[in-house]
């Protein structure tokens, strides 16, 4: 009987790679349009609240800043490890470490003051975010494990340590019972970018880690090496690089930007740790890092897209009662048909009997994806020791 199968393509079509984000968000907010309808909403109010309404207010762009930076941040630490074909899931523990290293210090100089108090703080966020990214690190080159589930796992972890901390040695005796810290001193609160706006300094700190970033993966040996173990793990170790050091600086750099999105976080917007502190941006910068196609300039363009889901999703459930799970919806929807472009990019669909569409390409995927592709390589499925 004739099924449908892919074929890998001669040649990945870069020009579709490059713009299945752009037709990956459309057709989004077309299902997301179709999905409330049938749920009962109207569909093209929720796509308007959700995506024009934000656009048209100036005063959300401020939001929409507030909201893209740790998106943008986390997001580049994500894209460099997933361009070694280091998979890091779990920034958002991480990202909740950094927000709890630096909360840390913050506890320890409430009644201090000085300058030196917030950059010691970042200091403790970052690395706080490495020590909790080193774990997987660690049992991916000694031990073989891999890093997409050790990293995953350990976000369970840093949510019930948070939980831990504000429900006990934590909690403000003077929070009328509530589970949080102390809000935090004015020496410990992140600065206005601009005064009178909602931008702190966290928003310039998000462009120039992009901007680094570009310059690290693009003029560096470094950025040479990450790219080279990520394409051939063989290759790499003839040229001389250590795939193992690469897993580990992909790892500790993921985590220590995860972690200053945290502790970015906490002395901004929050002003203290609170249990609602995991917002899910760790897990929402790996869908920033692919719509931007793992290119850090990219990044900031994507990291507006999913900001614009959460400062739009608030908006939506005023306006039409819409539930609070519908930016998640979008989302999910946007990371669906990413996903769906990437592989088209790749593979062409053939009508024929399976295992002669399997005879032709080999018995495996011959094709490597186009730079920036949501589609893992071979090398992807297992983890390689070193």
């Amino acid at each position: 009987m004739s099924l449908f199968a892919l074929e890998p393509r001669r040649e990945a079509s870069r020009a579709a790679s490059l713009a299945a984000p752009v037709v990956a968000v459309f057709c989004a907010l077309v299902a997301g349009a179709i999905l409330f309808t049938l749920l009962g909403h109207d569909g093209l109010s929720a796509v308007y609240e959700i995506f024009v309404a934000p656009l048209l207010n100036p005063y959300r762009w401020q939001d929409l800043l507030v909201k893209a930076a740790p998106l943008a941040i986390i997001a580049t630490g994500l894209a460099i490890g997933f361009r070694a074909n280091v998979w890091n899931i779990g920034a958002e523990g991480q990202y909740i470490l950094g927000g709890l290293g630096g909360t840390f210090v913050a506890l320890q100089t409430l009644d201090l003051q000085g300058g030196w108090i917030l950059p010691a703080m970042i200091l403790a966020g970052i690395l706080g975010g490495m020590a909790y990214a080193a774990v997987p690190a660690l049992l991916r080159t000694k031990l073989g494990v891999n890093e997409i589930l050790s990293s995953l796992m350990l976000n369970y972890v840093a949510i019930q340590l948070l939980y831990y901390l504000m429900r006990g040695p934590w909690k403000d005796p003077m929070g009328f019972n509530f589970p949080q810290t102390a809000m935090f001193s004015f020496d410990q609160t992140l600065p206005m970018a601009f005064p009178g706006t909602l931008i702190h300094l966290g928003v310039p700190i998000a462009a120039a880690v992009a901007l680094t970033a570009f310059g690290l993966m693009t003029r560096t040996i470094v950025g040479f090496q990450v790219r080279s173990v990520g394409a051939s793990p063989k290759a790499a170790r003839f040229a001389g690089f250590s795939v193992n050091a690469t897993v580990w600086f992909a790892l500790l750099l993921g985590g220590g930007l995860a972690g200053l999105a945290g502790i970015l976080e906490a002395s901004g917007p929050f002003g203290q740790m609170v249990p609602s502190f995991p917002t899910g941006y760790g897990y929402s910068a790996i869908i920033v890092a692919f719509l931007g196609r793992l290119n850090p300039l990219g990044i900031l363009i994507a990291s507006l897209v999913l900001a614009l889901t959460y400062v739009g999703g608030e908006n939506a459930q005023t306006a039409i009662g819409l539930p609070s799970a519908a930016a998640g919806a979008f989302q999910a929807l946007i990371l669906f048909f990413l996903l769906g472009f990437d592989i088209l990019a790749g593979y062409r669909v053939k009508r024929g009997r399976a295992r002669r569409a399997q005879d032709a390409s080999g018995g495996a995927a011959a094709i490597s994806p186009t730079p920036g592709s949501a589609i893992p390589t071979p090398s992807t499925t297992g983890t390689q020791r070193a």
